[in-house]
């Protein structure tokens, strides 16, 4: 079930207005170290943030991350990472004292009302085949009861201003490549040289060691989640994304789940049902069985880890299949509402230029597409092929420095602005 949608959000936003000025304020008249760092992510302990974090670690930042709720709580003490609630007295303070902010999702991975003169680093959370931030309506959507009246189009000018003046805050937002920087230019409103092409430090993780230790340790971390898994079982992973609120249509239906399962076990194969943390589906098999194993951010907050684990990706529009290029997986495209997902939200580009022309309407072709790729090596490697192009248009670096680029990127930027030789 949806358990989140932009016009709730931006409901919420318009109503906390006169807390983002008296935050506001607060920064006006609270002087900002000169060497304290905050992280945050809306993802818990994972993504690009902690791959900054271990590289500042190192660095010897004063930092905090702050949190959440209990399992964020847990799995950062598990890492020995300091931690305060955001929502706290002491994290408004830490937030307003901290000389470097750093976010994955937005100014809520951290204390939100105490951002403003902080130096804000935008990880963001995969390279966008969606369109995202100003480049898309939805961004901008309010509630349907005043969607249609004049009052809407004045809260939709508000929230426009709103998201703009947030983005202005943003000093370093990485990319991926040249192709991914001109998306978030757009989608943010910045300028070239906040928006540097140093790579995403969230997916260095699948840069680092050889090819077998990353999928000895993916296989490590899944079966740790999920239940044992037998090294010979081929793995099947499903990531469709979140529709902004709206019900997922490719739930599968008990007949397709029957026949879907029946081909897992003809290929004795597990699928991993990994559905977006905003809109989880009801993505269980009428009928018990060890084939299909739920992998939702309960069990595995960040899943580009275990991406190595894998032997397919199944999914949509998801930022996953930019990812698992990297490995490279071969990638079934499953899309029933590319049309009507493509006028609410729309695509930078044409859909078919990341998926082919070949993409699955309904679970029936996906599943014939799945068996080709399960039985055949030949159609296997001819997917992972159009991985590793689709790779070579979108990754810059593939050398596993992405954060120690980020980083240094960092220490250059905030030195300029605070006017300083650099953060002690």
């Amino acid at each position: 079930m949806a358990s989140f949608s932009f016009g709730a959000g931006n409901a919420r936003k318009l109503a906390t207005i006169p807390l983002y000025a008296a935050g506001r304020m607060l920064t006006l008249v609270v002087p900002r170290s000169r060497d304290e760092w905050v992280f945050g992510c809306g993802g818990g302990i994972g993504d690009g943030a902690l791959a900054l974090w271990d590289v500042a670690a190192v660095g010897g930042r004063r930092a905090v991350w702050l949190v959440g709720s209990d399992r964020e709580e847990t799995d950062a003490a598990a890492r020995g990472i300091p931690t305060l609630r955001k929502s706290s007295l002491r994290g408004l303070w830490r937030t307003a004292r901290a000389r470097v902010i750093v976010v994955t999702h937005g100014f809520g991975d951290v204390n939100r009302y105490a951002v403003s003169g902080a130096f804000v680093v935008q990880l963001w959370h995969g390279i966008p085949l969606k369109r995202i931030g100003l480049d898309s309506p939805e961004t901008l959507r309010v509630p349907s009861a005043v969607a249609r009246l004049r009052l809407g189009r004045v809260l939709r000018r508000l929230l426009g201003a709103m998201y703009r003046g947030a983005a202005r805050r943003i000093r370093i937002l990485p990319a991926a490549s040249h192709t991914v920087r001109g998306r978030l230019e757009s989608a943010f409103a910045l300028p070239d040289e906040r928006v540097p092409v140093t790579g995403e430090p969230r997916v260095d993780v699948l840069s680092r060691g050889t090819a077998d230790e990353r999928r000895a340790s993916a296989r490590q971390a899944i079966a740790e989640a999920v239940g044992p898994i037998d090294d010979a079982s081929r793995v099947v992973l499903y990531a469709p994304t979140w529709r902004d609120g709206a019900a997922d249509p490719a739930v599968p239906s008990t007949d397709e789940w029957r026949a879907l399962v029946a081909l897992l076990e003809q290929h004795d194969a597990v699928l991993l049902v990994r559905s977006h943390p905003l809109g989880a589906g009801e993505y269980r098999p009428p009928q018990g069985t060890d084939r299909v194993r739920l992998l939702g951010s309960d069990l595995v907050a960040d899943v580009t880890p275990v991406l190595p684990g894998a032997d397919v990706l199944v999914t949509d529009y998801s930022s996953l299949v930019f990812d698992s290029a990297l490995v490279p997986l071969p990638v079934v495209f499953l899309a029933p509402d590319v049309e009507e997902y493509g006028r609410r939200r729309g695509f930078y580009g044409r859909y078919a230029d990341v998926a082919g022309d070949d993409w699955a309407r309904d679970w029936q072709a996906a599943r014939a597409q799945l068996d080709a790729v399960l039985a055949r090596d030949d159609e296997a490697e001819r997917r992972r092929g159009r991985a590793r192009a689709l790779s070579a248009r979108v990754h810059a670096f593939r050398d596993g420095a992405n954060a120690e680029r980020v980083y240094r990127a960092i220490l250059a930027g905030s030195r300029r602005d605070a006017g300083e030789r650099g953060p002690r």
